[in-house]
């Protein structure tokens, strides 16, 4: 062959081989999937053990960003992710209202619980949640709260009403970290106080603490307690950027009957962190 021919030839290969990569790249980039989620499915580490099953069973990666549900939410509304999964189930459906989500679909749930040292200086182990939150304000004990607008933060504010009080944030006792849930958990254990939790994350809590934790369960069982996580998929109608079909195929998997018992295997300390109730 000419020597002009040969280099033609290899350009023309050369260009074959870019544009095969460029599609390769574009492909795998359409086969990734981004989350806004709350903490709590991050830190008990969920998601590391449920995102590669689903891309077993899917092809597609799995990536997310872990916030407090208030934040998610807006992640959505920015277009800063193709699907959501959060625990408030008010803002949840006010959010679908408002035309920012579609397909919101029931997962998981676990539960809050009121935890503290052992010693328990404000006497609360055993006490309904009214009572709980009332005797600590009335004694002025240490309670420390993410104060972030998360899920558990929702549920929080909410109990302080419930129990016919303010929100007590000008309080000296009432401590607000502004940070996630492990982290706030540390600040009550430095601070000798309480906090709030999901059950997820204090047996997280309690597995790197051998089982042993410096904060330990007063006040469970309440059933304002019950704490729902779901699914919601950001609109493409607001967010043309939105992988709406890959957000429909993690939905229909995380609702699966596969996709549930992954959920309900997820233990540790021999514990369950969620229990799947998809419908």
């Amino acid at each position: 062959m000419h020597k002009k021919g040969m280099r033609w030839g290899s350009i023309a290969l050369g260009l074959v081989m870019a544009l095969a990569f460029t599609v390769g790249v574009a492909q795998a980039a359409e086969q990734s999937l981004m989350m806004a989620t709350t903490t709590s499915t991050d830190n008990t580490g969920l998601l590391d053990y449920l995102a590669p099953k689903f891309q077993e069973a899917t092809g597609i990666e799995l990536k997310w960003s872990a916030m407090g549900t208030g934040k998610a939410l807006q992640f959505g509304i920015d277009c800063n992710a193709d699907i959501l999964l959060v625990h408030a189930p008010p803002a949840e459906k006010k959010y679908v209202e408002e035309g920012h989500g579609i397909d919101r679909r029931e997962v998981m749930y676990n539960d809050f619980v009121i935890i503290g040292p052992p010693s328990d200086p404000a006497g609360v182990k055993g006490m309904d949640v009214k009572d709980a939150l009332t005797t600590i304000a009335k004694k002025g004990d240490v309670f420390v709260s993410r104060g972030d607008d998360s899920g558990t933060n929702k549920k929080e504010k909410s109990l302080w009403k419930a129990a016919g009080m303010e929100l007590p944030d000008k309080q000296e006792w009432y401590v607000q970290t502004g940070q996630g849930m492990l982290k706030t958990i540390l600040v009550a254990s430095e601070r000798d106080g309480y906090t709030m939790t999901d059950r997820g994350t204090f047996i997280k809590y309690e597995a790197e603490n051998n089982g042993n934790p410096p904060l330990v369960v007063l006040v469970e069982g309440d059933k304002v307690l019950f704490n729902q996580y779901s699914v919601i998929i950001v609109n493409p109608e607001n967010c043309p950027s939105v992988k709406q079909d890959l957000a429909k195929k993690f939905s229909d998997w995380i609702t699966s009957e596969q996709g549930q018992k992954d959920i309900a295997d997820f233990r540790l300390l021999g514990k369950a962190l969620f229990t799947p109730n998809a419908k």
